[in-house]
């Protein structure tokens, strides 16, 4: 079992670091080819450290600055070089860490990931590629908030990394790569789309053609191919209406007696579905296309959800070592 390190950055979740590190330290308990890197003020997460106790996998990169969520973020990046996200960006850049994990800006984190860790050769723009739960399985949908205006030659690179992606780290063999789009007809779109079809068709990609929205939920592809603006508009759609239907649902079994027994009977399968949605259990979303895996996880993560962003780096460094992604 090869060793790793990977850094994780205490201090751009809404919870503070006291989730960052717990769930590095249950990350540690599960995955004990992994040492982490905490990244935050030492003194602060000394404190932290012992609410758990010691752990011979986990240590401190102090970094006595923060960005904030409202700051632009190349400016950031250039002016605040204490700060978690550019320390944790640097210890992967070193060498001292093979992947980071950060709840903070999506726009400081893309940038400085981008800046200093630099892209994939022949990678004009890295996506977010973001993990949803369809009847199948899972699809990755890329871009999901990384780049709002893309030319076809970016499309097509996204599907290309998507696929990889889904090759080599979720273990399918021949991904189905599906361009989002109004209609399945190839002359259906936007300038973007009608030119990026061609060239997803012609790439030797498992290439299925465009896809429309309703499809994706239905586990049509395993790959969702679309620029940032719309894939964050069906990730933010997909979050709110996934915890919409389950109050509604929730409401309606508690409506009467007899509803209840049966939301009693079927409390298991319901918390299974529940599960499902759950982006906790995901943990995070990986910017491909870089020279090493920066994966953001969500604002709001608690430490199962950083746990689990963590095992993410794990198994891409582990299908890297195995596949030479």
């Amino acid at each position: 079992m090869k060793k790793m390190t990977l850094a994780v950055d205490t201090m751009g979740g809404d919870l503070g670091p006291s989730a960052a590190v717990e769930g590095a330290f249950r990350a540690a308990q599960e995955f004990p080819q992994a040492n982490l890197l905490l990244v935050g003020p030492e003194e602060i997460l000394a404190q932290e450290m012992r609410k758990h106790g010691d752990n011979a996998h986990i240590s401190i990169l102090h970094a006595p600055e923060v960005i904030d969520p409202g700051e632009a973020p190349t400016t950031a990046i250039r002016e605040k070089k204490a700060s978690s996200i550019v320390m944790g960006l640097r210890a992967v850049k070193n060498g001292e860490a093979q992947g980071f994990v950060s709840a903070g800006s999506t726009g400081a984190l893309l940038t400085g990931a981008t800046l200093i860790i630099g892209r994939q050769p022949g990678i004009e723009r890295p996506a977010l590629g973001t993990l949803l739960p369809t009847a199948k399985g899972f699809v990755l949908l890329i871009d999901s908030g990384a780049n709002m205006d893309c030319k076809p030659a970016y499309l097509l690179q996204f599907g290309q990394l998507g696929a990889e992606y889904m090759q080599k780290v979720m273990g399918i063999a021949s991904p189905r790569v599906g361009l989002v789009n109004v209609g399945a007809e190839a002359e259906k779109g936007n300038a973007a789309t009608k030119e990026a079809y061609p060239l997803l068709a012609d790439s030797g990609l498992n290439f299925a053609g465009n896809i429309e929205g309703r499809e994706i939920p239905a586990g049509a592809v395993d790959v969702a191919v679309c620029d940032g603006f719309t894939g964050n508009v069906i990730l933010k759609f997909t979050e709110g209406f996934a915890k919409t239907m389950m109050g509604m649902i929730k409401t309606e079994l508690m409506a009467t007696f007899i509803s209840k027994m049966g939301a009693l009977l079927a409390k298991g399968a319901f918390g299974k579905l529940k599960t499902r949605f759950d982006y906790r259990e995901v943990g995070g979303a990986p910017f491909l296309g870089l020279k090493s895996l920066v994966v953001k996880a969500h604002g709001s993560s608690d430490a199962l959800a950083f746990k689990n962003a963590i095992r993410q780096c794990v198994i891409y460094n582990e299908g890297r070592n195995t596949h030479g992604i």
